[in-house]
This record gives C-alpha cells, structure tokens and sequence, in this order.
C-alpha cells in the first residue's frame, strides 16, 4: 500500500532545522537521538573524527527520530542525505511519490542472531518450541524462518509468540517465557542477565544466510546532479573510516566511549569485535542483497499492490565505485555483488 501523508509539522520542523544550517554546509539526516551502537555509527563518527573534512566536505547532522520523519526533511529540503529504511524507498518510489538513489550504505545489514535457552544446543532442537516474534510476517519472523530452515529445522513446527519490540522478545526469552528468538547484536551484548542463555545463530551466519539489506544512505534525484562533489566526498570518508575501524576496533571504542559514556566499555569491546568483519569498507551496495532485500519485501502485503522497483532503477553505484577505484577495493570485507 502506499504511504500515508507525512504530517505538516513534521515538514515545518524539517525545514526550520534547515534554516540554522551552515551555509556551505552538506546535510545528512540520521534517524537516531544518540549515536547508535552499531555499524551505522560511523555516519556520526565521521564528523567528530574529521574523515568527510579530509574529503573536503563540511557535514551537519540533522536529527531526526525514525524513517518518517527523515523522508520529511529531504522532502522538506531539511538535508541532503538521509539514511532509511530499505522498504520505505521502494513504497516512495512504487508509487511515484520521490525520485530517490541510493548511493552508499554506512551499515546494510541487521545484525541480527538467534538467541535460545542454554539447554538448546543446535538449531533443531528448537522443534516444538516458542519461538518470539514482532509480529507475523515482520522482518525478523520472515528472516529467522528462512534461516532456521537453511539450517534443517521443519519451521511450521516452531509455535510463534508475537511480542513486539526487540527488548520485550529479549526480556522475555531471560524470563523463560519463549525458547528462543531474533534479536540485535546489542540488545543481546547489552542484556543484563544472559545466563541460562546462549547465542544459537550469530550474527555472521544469520547474514550469510539472509543477507537482508536494512537500509541505505538516500540523496533525490536533484541532489545526484547538483551535489555530485559533495557526496562523492562523504561516500570516500564512510569507507576510510569503515576500514579503520575494520583494521583496528579500538578507534570505534574509544570513538564511542566519548559519545556514549552510559555504555560500559567492554560492552563496546565485545560489540567490535562483533562488527569487525560487517563493516561496509566497500561501501555496502551489493547489488545482489539489494536484490534478495527486494524479493523479500515484495512477499508482505504491504507491497501486495505496489509496482516492481527493481535495483538498477534508484542503486546508483557510481559514487561508491568510484571511491574503490581511487583507493582500492577491500578484498577481505563487504563484497560488492558486483
């Protein structure tokens, strides 16, 4: 189905947030309060650490609170850059309602892993047990079914508890009241009490055997055109930053110790030693998870009426390799499909 209208004070806000901005300044809209604590960090990262001023670009965050309201500031003219949601930029295009590309991504993959009762040793013995969900048909039941079974467990078998957000499956799962579930990387490094538990699938075999886009780093078709330098420049210091921190998970932790000092720092060194190898240090447009993504996305009704938007019509993969032609590409990391 397509997406509702956007509420009016969402574009006022957007757009007086544009008019305290640096005039020469490039604006990329992120969709958090606070640097998260994963991959996509390294959006924020990037202007505390100078690596977009290396490339010549003075980047303002603007800050926003989900998809949404990101998708009003571009709108609006609020900012250049948004970071969204995969499935909301094929309903914009679907329907006509924006002509986006999609030119990097900070962070392409949910880091997600399956987490279950300690006394469930391998995936099959899930057989019969509850397992959580958000809701039937959400992402994280459409992806824990396709690997659960790649892994040879009969799915129809598993009894589905719909429970909602991330941290109510986790909360639920330590309190004993499911056998397993789909969870983050850092709501599951970030538990409070994990004993009794254990980490059935992790994180890099979950990807490999769904490798599910999450979201991508959008401009609209004008901003493509116009700002060409500009983005150039930012896709340059998300890979170089990506590759630091690849190299050496150090500089993320101290990088986000400063920013996130609630957080313990070996929390912050279990979560990069987590990441380490799903950094996006060729600039995470790979066009055949793009393309798995968008399979999967056209099964859920919510996609039931709308037209096909295939890759090639908004991935624009120029800015990104051009960046890997100019400084080399990562043979080790982030493989291209390409």
């Amino acid at each position: 189905m397509a997406l509702r209208p956007l509420a009016l004070a969402c574009f006022l806000a957007a757009a007086l947030g544009a008019s305290h901005a640096r005039a020469d300044a490039f604006r990329l809209i992120v969709t958090e309060t606070q640097t998260p604590l994963v991959p996509n960090s390294v959006a924020e990262l990037d202007v505390k650490l100078g690596y977009y001023k290396k490339q010549g670009v003075d980047v303002e965050l603007v800050r926003v609170q989900q998809t949404p309201s990101a998708v009003a500031a571009l709108r609006a003219g609020g900012g250049d850059m948004a970071n969204i949601g995969i499935d909301t930029a094929l309903q914009l295009l679907a329907h006509d309602q924006m002509k986006l590309r999609a030119v990097v991504s900070p962070d392409k993959s949910l880091p997600y892993l399956i987490a279950a009762k300690a006394a469930l040793a391998v995936p099959n013995d899930l057989d019969g047990k509850v397992f959580g969900v958000a809701r039937i048909g959400s992402v994280d039941y459409t992806l824990s079914r396709m690997v659960l079974a790649k892994l040879g467990l009969s799915i129809d078998r598993l009894q589905y508890l719909v429970l909602g957000q991330p941290s109510v499956r986790a909360e639920s799962l330590a309190a004993g009241r499911i056998d397993a579930t789909t969870v983050s990387v850092g709501i599951w490094t970030t538990m409070p009490d994990k004993s009794g538990l254990r980490v059935l699938v992790d994180q890099p075999s979950f990807y490999r055997l769904a490798p599910f886009v999450s979201k991508l780093d959008v401009v609209t078709a004008d901003v493509a055109q116009s700002k060409a330098g500009a983005i150039a420049g930012v896709v340059r210091g998300m890979i170089l930053a990506s590759r630091d921190f690849a190299r050496d998970p150090k500089l993320w932790v101290d990088a986000m110790a400063k920013e996130r000092p609630e957080v313990k720092r070996a929390d912050l060194e279990t979560l990069a030693e987590a990441y380490r190898d799903g950094w996006c240090t060729n600039g995470g447009l790979n066009l055949d998870a793009i393309k798995f993504t968008t399979d999967i996305e056209y099964q859920t009704r919510d996609f039931e009426d709308a037209r096909r938007v295939e890759p090639a019509e908004w991935v624009d993969t120029s800015f990104v390799d051009a960046a890997i032609a100019a400084i080399g590409a990562d043979p080790q990391r982030d493989p291209t499909g390409r």
